[in-house]
């Protein structure tokens, strides 16, 4: 099962961590996420049809930036 990491900027709070765990655990294909606001970061276990930016549009969406490394 693939595992992506994103690097999220503007989160917080455990609020900002809760708002963008159920963002992405909406996205079909999405199996797990963990979300980190030490790390600034969001780990997804999904399959292998989830595109980036899907991932992305949802971060965004929420009224995060999704900072590209």
């Amino acid at each position: 099962m693939p595992t992506t990491i994103v690097h999220i900027k503007g989160m917080s709070c455990g609020g900002c961590v809760s708002s963008i765990k159920t963002v992405l655990g909406k996205i079909p294909g999405v199996n797990s996420v963990e979300v980190s606001l030490n790390d600034g970061q969001a780990v997804i276990q999904h399959d292998e049809s989830l595109k980036e930016e899907v991932v992305n549009q949802a971060i965004e969406g929420a009224g995060f930036e999704v900072v590209k490394q």
